[in-house]
């Protein structure tokens, strides 16, 4: 029988990345069963010196992608979740809140951006990993984090970076004589 990599520490990253994809706790477990029967069905595809998170994750995005046709589910799974919004006790902390409407933001965006985002702002892989784990161009991946982060801000009514502070007036360098 083949041997891949130890999934154990890795767990933790799945169910996440599956959650951010699924919207839903139990369509996500499902979601990370199936990823990892594939992956145990497929050890032989994985190559040892290689990090296994990215194989992992891609094997999950499949195995979502797969899924397809769910869209009926999606907006049945979106409206559950607005039936609960309004009855749900606002926190009083400013950065709880915000982190809800952040989240709740996220959960919105196109499936595309929605990945792209987890995957490099969530999980911390490099763009090259996520654009491997979502099977699309480097540039592809910039694109989708760009709008996604733009449509981001505007959801929570942030603005853009904010400028850089500038140094008191006066000479930057001072001249040694």
């Amino acid at each position: 029988m083949p041997t891949g990599p130890d999934i154990r520490p890795h767990l933790p990253a799945l169910r996440r990345y599956a959650l951010a994809l699924a919207r839903d706790p139990d369509r996500a477990e499902d979601l990370v069963q199936e990823a990892l029967l594939r992956a145990l069905a497929g050890a032989r595809t994985w190559r040892p010196g290689r990090a296994p998170l990215p194989w992992l994750l891609a094997i999950l995005h499949n195995a979502h992608v797969s899924r397809g046709r769910r869209r009926a589910l999606e907006a049945a799974a979106a409206g559950e979740a607005a039936r609960f919004g309004p009855a749900a006790v606002a926190a009083p902390q400013p950065e709880r809140v915000h982190l809800g409407q952040t989240v709740a933001a996220l959960l919105r965006l196109p499936e595309e951006q929605r990945a792209a985002l987890v995957l490099t702002a969530v999980e911390g892989l490099s763009y090259k990993d996520a654009a491997e784990v979502l099977g699309v161009p480097v540039g592809t991946l910039m694109s989708r984090l760009g709008r996604g982060r733009e449509a981001l801000r505007a959801a929570t009514g942030r603005e853009g970076p904010s400028p850089p502070e500038r140094a008191p007036a006066g000479p930057a360098l001072r001249v040694v004589g």
